[in-house]
């Protein structure tokens, strides 16, 4: 019987690194789960550093994964690591979490997925053959009010979805920062570290996923246009796509890192016959309904969202916001229960089991693959979601 804190370790998140003090916190919030070992750079003397300001025992830093994943699996069970949080640049997800697998290790991981579609369906066969529990940290997917939404879009409320706006504008690429030092714009800029994509593979994958998320819709077919604004710049710093759904439905998707003065202005609209809803990150505990001959209607994230998925992953009384942290909470906590579930023996819940997995992951390579292919042709093409063209 599964009793207490899972064990986390750490491949990435050093004291240099941006997203792995988010990942602590949000692993943390929910007292479900506590840190107990790390590989935090591939500098070893930042691992160690890092290691000692988040209080662990010297022996439980390492300086290569590799030697992490092989001496923990050797511990006693009740001292090991459960699981792996891999907060690494997108070229270093593939080798980590596949042997973190291989060494029986529960795995959340940071999008997108792998550096490549055919890494990411090796993966896909890795968690099939161990039965271990994967996550993949679709951060957006999180928030209260968009598990609202979902809901309300598969109970029909809103009635068959035709129409679909989702966008992620940012501005903190608009003049050439990876020419500055700065380590974010460096890796997210460079398609050794990055992959093919760059706007798209960093931002636009969220907001696809968000669009595929709320509506249970699969996207079909893309036809998009790929900008590279800021000269010399090696990967794309913008892009719009259309975008046709698998019930008929149509759709419009940007993404760009060169909206000045822009933060993380997520933003998803979608209607259907009966009605719509719109979400705005900025101001996230709210969820705008529109409705065919009706007064527009405005949910609230504490005191009027109605479903069972979005009181299961809110914390806080009406009118206090729950915001970016607490949505990657969800996705930590979901992960952990589920996780504590299988090893009781135990079925989880459709709200534990309610957080991205391996399927999302391909599907977010497969998008990149497709918009890279459709955005950088001459031709104006409409081409198939996950195929590539010449």
């Amino acid at each position: 019987m599964m009793n207490r804190k899972l064990r986390m370790g750490m491949v990435g998140g050093g004291t240099d690194a941006f997203i792995g003090a988010i990942h602590r916190l949000a692993a943390f919030m929910d007292n479900q789960i506590e840190l107990v070992c790390g590989c935090f750079s591939v500098n070893p003397e930042i691992s160690k550093q890092s290691g000692k300001l988040y209080y662990l025992p010297d022996d439980r830093v390492y300086e290569t994964y590799q030697e992490m994943f092989e001496k923990e699996a050797k511990l006693p069970e009740g001292e090991r690591m459960d699981f792996v949080s891999i907060v690494t640049p997108n070229f270093v997800h593939f080798a980590p979490a596949m042997m973190a697998l291989e060494h029986g290790f529960h795995v959340v991981l940071d999008k997108p997925i792998t550096f490549t579609l055919d890494e990411a369906l090796k993966l896909k066969n890795k968690i099939e053959e161990t039965g271990l529990t994967f996550a993949l940290t679709h951060t957006y997917s999180g928030y209260p009010a968009v598990k609202q939404a979902k809901q309300m879009v598969a109970e029909g409320k809103f009635g068959k979805i035709r129409k679909i706006f989702v966008e992620y504008p940012q501005g903190w690429l608009s003049s050439k920062l990876e020419d500055s030092g700065n380590p974010q714009a460096s890796w997210r800029t460079d398609p050794k570290r990055s992959g093919k994509a760059g706007c798209m593979g960093d931002i636009g994958t969220h907001a696809h996923h968000l669009a595929e998320y709320i509506t249970n819709l699969k996207v079909t077919e893309i036809c998009a246009d790929l900008n590279v604004f800021v000269p010399n710049r090696l990967l794309d710093d913008d892009g719009a796509a259309f975008l046709r759904f698998d019930n008929g439905a149509q759709g419009v998707l940007m993404a760009t890192q060169i909206a000045a003065g822009e933060e993380n202005a997520v933003k998803i609209r979608a209607y259907g016959e009966k009605g719509g809803f719109e979400w705005n990150q900025h101001e996230p505990n709210s969820l705008i309904l529109k409705w065919v001959g009706q007064p527009m209607q405005v949910m609230r994230v504490g005191t009027s969202m109605d479903t069972t998925v979005a009181a299961h992953n809110t914390r806080t009384p009406g009118g206090h916001p729950e915001g970016y942290l607490e949505a990657f909470a969800n996705i930590y906590r979901n992960f952990a229960l589920t996780v504590r579930a299988k090893a009781n023996g135990e079925e989880p819940s459709p709200e534990m089991l309610d957080f991205p997995g391996v399927e999302d992951g391909i599907r977010g390579m497969q998008f990149i693959d497709t918009v890279v292919s459709a955005g950088y042709n001459d031709e104006v093409k409409w081409v198939k979601f996950g195929e590539t063209i010449e």
